[in-house]
């Protein structure tokens, strides 16, 4: 889905990409793999990419509650604009780990932004990449 944003005053163009994946380790790589594909979009360095795609995995792990339930996805989106790429990843977590640890000190490294919530199904965790444009 294509929408309009805007940033820092003006309204640009911004690509939405929206995953849906069962709450389980095993479809991590899918996530990542995604995140690389779209990051790879931006005029980011290989190491940006992959910072991110790190960044994203991370995210999704601390989602992931211990005892996952049947039926419980992760969800992943994805929004591609010309300066950012901003994923915002959703899972069954009720509680997400105090900030200030080797968690969230990675996320933080990695990625510009770093944002949480949650939601009456869990939580969220969304990760902004600033700079670069598309090629």
């Amino acid at each position: 889905m294509t929408m309009m944003a805007t940033q820092g005053g003006t309204t640009v163009l911004a690509d939405t990409v929206d995953l849906r994946v069962p709450a389980d380790p095993a479809y991590l790589a899918v996530i990542r793999t995604a995140t690389a594909g779209l990051a790879a979009r931006l005029d980011l360095t290989l190491d940006e990419i992959e910072d991110m795609r790190i960044a994203v995995d991370e995210a999704c792990v601390l989602l992931l509650a211990d005892r996952v339930e049947p039926g419980t996805e992760l969800h992943a989106t994805f929004t591609v604009s010309p300066r950012s790429l901003d994923v915002q990843v959703s899972g069954p977590a009720r509680v997400l780990p105090e900030g200030g640890n080797f968690a969230w000190s990675v996320l933080e490294a990695l990625v510009g932004r770093v944002e949480t919530g949650y939601t009456g199904a869990g939580s969220w965790i969304r990760l902004t990449h600033i700079g670069g444009r598309r090629a």
